[in-house]
């Protein structure tokens, strides 16, 4: 029984839940009368010290008083208006644009607004150390994967959206992985990348997960097939960072997420926010910042 003077909480199962209860004024003030003051886009090209490859990034980034909401997108694919619709408008009609990155974006500044990333909304804080590139990098990643489950064990993990550093840390816990992204490629360590992420899920116990799916269309059948199969699904999440912690217990076991500003953007301490869905413990003692090797 809900106690007198408090909401119930919305019911949430999907993406597009989220959505229609935000739309519905469920998570708190009216989308209609929230409106964008600030529409920016980022865009980096990183190589790591050591590493022999790079990349490339570019988020879409929209504020809502204190709140940036992110949504990464392939490098060049956003139209030069896009930045231009979204300022001064209000998040409702955001939500309904036809760009799937700017609702994202505009669902994630929402959220990010109305439920921060504290401990009373279910994040713990997980510090990050200054330090280069690589070493915050590396740092992250132990965090990401460190949420991925001890009990049962992990055999095979399906990695969705590469991140080089991520695939060290799961060499790392001596755990078996297959790397998938859209764009194919190969990885630091000349493994083939995956474009088919559907043919690879049945051979594979867990699943570790970028927020970019959400924008591109893709992560609702991954949590699905983790729904149904009890496999545990770890979201790591620039983009959607305050979207992703919604979905716990609905296929998703677990969140790292990072609102903007984000770790590669300077050399200074910064921190991680986590989540866990509520039937999932973390035995592993907590660690100290990484050493740059």
């Amino acid at each position: 029984m809900t106690p007198t003077g408090t909401p119930a909480a919305p019911l949430v199962r999907s993406v597009s839940d989220i959505v229609r209860g935000v739309l519905d004024g469920d998570f708190g003030p009216d989308p209609r009368a929230q409106r964008i003051s600030l529409a920016f886009v980022t865009t980096q090209a990183v190589r790591h010290r050591g590493r022999a490859t790079g990349y490339r990034n570019q988020v879409l980034g929209l504020r809502l008083a204190a709140a940036v909401g992110s949504c990464a997108v392939e490098p060049g694919s956003l139209p030069a208006d896009a930045v231009d619709e979204c300022v001064g408008a209000p998040v409702a009609d955001l939500l309904r644009h036809p760009l799937p990155s700017v609702r994202t974006a505009a669902l994630d500044a929402y959220l990010s607004h109305v439920l921060p990333h504290t401990p009373a909304n279910g994040a713990l804080p997980h510090p990050l150390p200054a330090g280069n590139s690589l070493v915050k990098s590396r740092a992250r990643a132990r965090a990401v994967v460190d949420l991925l489950p001890l009990d049962p064990p992990v055999r095979r993990v399906l990695v969705v959206g590469v991140v080089n550093s991520l695939l060290e840390r799961l060499r790392e816990r001596g755990l078996d992985h297959v790397p998938c992204d859209l764009k194919g490629g190969t990885t630091e360590w000349g493994e083939p990348i995956r474009t088919d992420t559907h043919a690879e899920l049945d051979d594979c116990d867990a699943l570790l997960v970028s927020g970019m799916t959400l924008g591109n269309g893709t992560f609702e059948p991954l949590r699905e097939h983790a729904l149904a199969t009890g496999k545990p699904l770890v979201a790591f999440a620039q983009t959607g960072s305050a979207v992703l912690p919604r979905l716990l217990g609905h296929g998703v076991t677990a969140v790292s997420a990072e609102p903007y500003p984000f770790f590669w953007l300077d050399g200074g301490p910064g921190v991680l926010h986590l989540y866990r869905a509520p039937s999932v413990s973390d035995p592993r003692p907590d660690h100290g910042p990484e050493e740059d090797a």
